[in-house]
């Protein structure tokens, strides 16, 4: 009986393990091919389009589309999503929340902002 149950637990790891080295393949492989992924429902094509700037560059830190950043506004209200894009003209931040809500932010009512993380930072490492 503990064969059996070893056997289980080493197929069951030995799979997590397959589908997780899966995964960063096909993220490094939309990566190469600069495409990123965002796997949100309510973000629609015209969200995408809406925005002009993919890369960008607030308060010193290159931001780019994919980012995952915290955004504290002058009102004391935080918001952390993922960055869409940005709009030149309104000088303004496309963002979606992990509530799956599509926020705009203008840049002079952000008090601060943190970034999580990079889109694609694990693969610059090696």
């Amino acid at each position: 009986m503990l064969d059996y149950l070893e056997y289980i637990v080493i197929t069951l790891f030995m799979v997590s393990v397959i589908g997780y080295i899966l995964a960063v393949v096909k993220e490094k492989i939309l990566l190469k091919n600069n495409i990123i992924l965002i796997d949100k429902k309510s973000v629609t094509q015209s969200h995408i389009e809406e925005t002009d700037m993919k890369e960008f560059i607030l308060d010193g830190f290159r931001i780019k589309s994919g980012d995952e950043l915290k955004v504290f506004l002058k009102d004391n209200k935080k918001f952390e999503g993922i960055v869409i894009g940005a709009k030149k003209k309104e000088k303004s931040i496309l963002m979606v929340t992990y509530g799956d809500e599509v926020k705009k932010f203008s840049v002079e009512n952000i008090a601060k902002f943190k970034i999580v993380s990079k889109y694609g930072k694990f693969f610059k490492e090696f």
